[in-house]
């Protein structure tokens, strides 16, 4: 009798994205950490159903600094209960830094399929996509990265992004376009990614910030510019008159994490599990413009926005995503060549 009862209490409990108990936190304080500006008042903001239903206090704090959390977690003394990284970190930090997650505690089927780490779930997504110049194209424009590096079927200046790490996924596309195959990449491959980006000519722009890129964009400057999605976007709606190419945009996202060592891991799981609701993201959408983790968000944004958020399952189908395991392993020697490459050695 104990058992059959027990099953179904049992099935009621398992979390669903979005949902917290009435009262459940009160008294308890939590502390949010991510990257400021919009970005994390509307983070800030997706999260307000939760505080107000659980009764938490939170406290925000940032920038993510990985040497403040490491110095937190060696002293035992750990004060950031869930922070937002950068792609690679809860890979390179996964059981050291960042806890291995306990799936049973997050409701995770909402995520699209493959942006699961051990350590982290996505804290929202992005891409970068290839936007080309209408007029220079007119009839004949560029379908896929291939077609980026083809300086002979596709003539004109190329910008690429140059702004800080090396991009993997843009490094796999020019591997890709030598012959090879991203999936089998080695690490002597990585120079043949990088030739491929020296072989497209001294006219090449490598922007340093996200404004430079949509300057080019609404300049006029570039034939194709490889942009953030957010950027192309506002490009666009500033009047700049060029196309994305959505064919294997690159899949990027920051990370959503709990540091080894937090006070409260069950509250710390709770505001997880409630950022990753459908009501959560539409509203980090709709004030951010970033694009929402979970498939059934539905942001109210408006068309131009709309055109360049990632969560369709046509965008999903169209995404590409790098090979992570193989960059956070060959990180050093893909900084050395692509720091090589951005001084024009």
């Amino acid at each position: 009798m104990t058992c059959a009862l027990a099953l179904p209490a049992f099935a009621q409990e398992k979390p669903v994205a979005g949902e917290v108990k009435e009262g459940s936190l009160k008294g308890k304080t939590l502390t949010f950490v991510s990257y400021g500006g919009i970005y994390q008042d509307g983070q800030v903001a997706a999260l307000k159903e939760f505080v107000d239903k659980s009764g938490v206090t939170l406290l925000n704090d940032g920038p993510t600094e990985i040497a403040k959390l490491k110095a937190q977690v060696d002293a035992g003394n750990v004060t950031w209960d869930v922070v937002d990284t950068a792609d690679l970190p809860p890979y390179v930090h996964c059981g050291t830094l960042f806890q291995k997650l306990d799936f049973s505690k997050l409701d995770i089927s909402k995520i699209p399929p493959g942006q699961v780490g051990e350590c982290s779930v996505p804290a929202m997504n992005y891409g970068v996509v290839l936007m080309y110049k209408n007029e220079t194209y007119k009839d004949n424009p560029p379908k896929s990265w291939a077609d980026f590096f083809d300086t002979e079927k596709f003539p004109g200046v190329r910008a690429i992004d140059g702004s800080g790490d090396p991009t993997g996924g843009l490094i796999e596309q020019a591997f890709k376009a030598t012959g090879g195959d991203p999936k089998a990449m080695t690490p002597e491959d990585i120079e043949k990614g990088i030739q491929k980006l020296r072989d497209l000519g001294p006219d090449t722009i490598y922007w340093k910030t996200g404004a430079e890129s949509q300057q080019l964009a609404e300049s006029g400057e570039a034939d194709m510019v490889m942009m953030w999605t957010g950027r192309a976007m506002t490009a666009v709606k500033n009047g700049a008159k060029y196309t994305p190419v959505w064919q294997d945009w690159l899949v990027v996202m920051d990370q959503m994490t709990i540091p080894v060592g937090v006070k409260d891991t069950d509250a710390a799981y709770a505001l997880l599990n409630a950022y990753l609701g459908a009501n959560a993201q539409a509203i980090l959408t709709e004030k951010t413009s970033y694009t929402p983790i979970n498939m059934d968000a539905k942001p109210k944004v408006d068309d131009a926005t709309a055109a360049f958020l990632t969560s369709t399952p046509e965008r999903i189908a169209q995404g590409y995503q790098q090979n992570i395991p193989f960059w956070v392993k060959n990180y050093d020697l893909a900084a050395e060549k692509w720091n090589a490459l951005l001084s024009g050695n």
